[in-house]
């Protein structure tokens, strides 16, 4: 069966899902995303995702030519002609078909797509046995030039962090803020364990409010594990006794090494073992 794809009210076979060259989300990054996640065929935590579109098209005054409930309506309709019970949406929003200019005022019609598939983010030995990451040069936006909590197109400033990690043979790769704070990683939020308590950048840090994150922050207050929003340096990552990191796409995955230093005894922690599995029973009941 050929992947469909949604483009503005109508669903296209992938090869023939097509926009504008002259698009601004291509020519200049401009528009907005979403990644979620379908668990049993529905997909996990839509409206905080929608919730989080809206805030982004909002910031970058980007009008989504759809109301929520009927955008909701088409993510359905999508991932059921695909047929998918698990597996990831791409939703994405563009400025629309414009001049060959900057200015947003000339472009017209802006592009909703919705992409159903299947991903695969880490091989299944990362979650058994965590993963190695390292503090990059490249520093997250300035929050002054661009809001990190804008989850827009332009995705530049992550690539070029994921380049250095995996140049440096790591699939994942941390990223500081304008202050050297730990900030998050190319993809991923990061939370570590000190003392039983779990700690985690806060959102004026310049990270992106991760849905990922909110779930597992509640599933730690649920399960009593003391929850801190604080701002956190290389040190405190690499005295935590342990470290994971997640996200819609990497859900809960735990880090084992820093910079070449061991996280606590050098495997995922009870702490991070716990919250995977309870994690794992709220998206697959």
């Amino acid at each position: 069966m050929s992947l469909k794809v949604y483009i503005s009210g109508q669903l296209y076979d992938k090869d023939d899902a097509k926009i504008s060259v002259y698009d601004h989300g291509l020519l200049y990054g401009d528009g907005v995303f979403e990644g979620m996640r379908i668990y049993g065929g529905k997909v996990f935590r839509m409206q905080e995702h929608l919730d989080r579109l809206w805030n982004s098209a909002k910031a970058i005054w980007l009008e989504i030519p759809m109301t929520p409930g009927d955008l909701a309506k088409a993510i359905d309709e999508t991932v059921a002609a695909n047929g998918l019970v698990d597996g990831y949406v791409r939703l994405v929003v563009t400025r629309g078909a414009g001049t060959l200019g900057l200015d947003p005022n000339r472009t017209s019609n802006p592009r909703v797509i919705i992409i159903a598939d299947k991903i695969t983010l880490y091989p299944q030995e990362y979650y058994e046995n965590g993963l190695e990451i390292i503090t990059v040069s490249t520093m997250r936006n300035h929050p002054a030039a661009l809001s990190p909590r804008v989850k827009s197109l332009n995705y530049l400033n992550n690539i070029l962090a994921k380049i250095e990690g995996l140049q440096a043979g790591c699939e994942e790769a941390l990223m500081l803020n304008h202050k050297g704070e730990v900030a998050e990683c190319t993809g991923d939020n990061l939370f570590l364990v000190k003392r039983g308590q779990l700690l985690t950048p806060p959102i004026d840090a310049g990270i992106l409010e991760g849905i990922t994150r909110a779930v597992v922050i509640e599933l730690a207050t649920e399960a009593g594990i003391p929850v801190r929003e604080i701002p956190l340096t290389r040190h405190d990552v690499y005295i935590a006794d342990e470290c994971f990191l997640t996200g819609s796409a990497a859900e809960v995955v735990p880090v084992v090494k820093v910079d070449s230093r061991r996280i606590g005894d050098g495997r995922p922690g009870p702490v991070t073992r716990q919250l995977m599995t309870r994690f794992h029973e709220v998206t697959r009941q």
